[in-house]
C-alpha cells in the first residue's frame, strides 16, 4: 500500500496532454477536493468532491470511477487534502474490490459444495465454447482493472499559473483570486 511520500505525482504538463488527447481523455478522471477555495476556476471535466464530504462519498466515487485507467486527485497545493484523498480513495477501492472478491469465493465454494458436474458447467457455455455474456460481467471486469491513482503536482495553484486562461483546459477561471496565492 502506498503512503503520502510514495504517491505518484503527475506534472501539469502531462495532465494537460492527456486531457487534450481524444483517446486518453476518456480514460482519466480528475477529482478536485478543494473546499471553499474551489471558487476561481477548476480543471475542465474535473469532479468536485469537497474534502469535507469525501468520506461519505467515497463508495459512490469508487463505483463512478471504476472504468477509469487513471484517477488524479488535487487540492490547491496538493500537499495535504489531495494526497490524503488519494490514499483514502485507494483504501476504499481495495475494501470494495476485496469484498467483491470474497463474494466470488463464497459462490465458488457453494458451487463446489453442490457438486456441479461438467454438464452443469457446459450449460453455461455457448456454442463456440465461450461463456455467454452475463449482465454485469462488463462492470465486474472494469472493477478488477488495475487503476493508477495520481496526485497533481503543485495542485491547482501551479495548474492555473500555466493553464488558467486556457479555455480548453480550465473553466470559470478568475485570475484576480489567484494573484496573491
Amino acid at each position: 500500500m502506498q503512503s503520502l511520500p510514495t504517491l505518484h505525482r503527475m506534472p501539469a504538463t502531462t495532465l494537460s496532454s492527456l486531457l487534450l488527447s481524444p483517446t486518453a481523455s476518456a480514460s482519466i478522471a480528475i477529482v478536485d477536493v478543494r473546499d471553499s477555495d474551489h471558487a476561481g476556476g477548476h480543471i475542465r471535466s474535473s469532479i468536485h468532491v469537497p474534502s469535507s464530504t469525501l468520506d461519505h462519498r467515497l463508495p459512490e466515487l469508487v463505483r463512478t470511477l471504476r472504468g477509469k485507467e487513471k484517477v488524479v486527485f488535487h487540492c490547491a497545493l496538493s500537499q495535504q487534502r489531495g494526497p490524503g484523498a488519494a490514499l483514502r480513495y485507494m483504501v476504499e477501492r481495495e475494501r470494495m474490490l476485496g469484498r467483491a472478491e470474497e463474494e466470488k469465493v463464497k459462490v465458488d465454494k457453494k458451487v463446489a459444495e453442490k457438486g456441479l458436474s461438467s454438464e452443469d458447467v457446459k450449460s453455461a457455455v455457448g456454442d463456440e465454447g465461450k461463456m455467454e455474456k452475463v449482465e454485469g460481467t462488463q462492470e465486474e471486469e472494469e472493477e478488477g482493472k488495475e487503476q493508477e491513482v495520481w496526485v497533481l503536482d503543485g495542485g491547482f495553484v501551479k495548474w492555473q499559473e500555466k493553464y488558467g486562461t486556457d479555455d480548453k483546459l480550465t473553466e470559470d477561471y478568475a485570475p484576480d483570486i489567484w494573484n496573491d496565492y
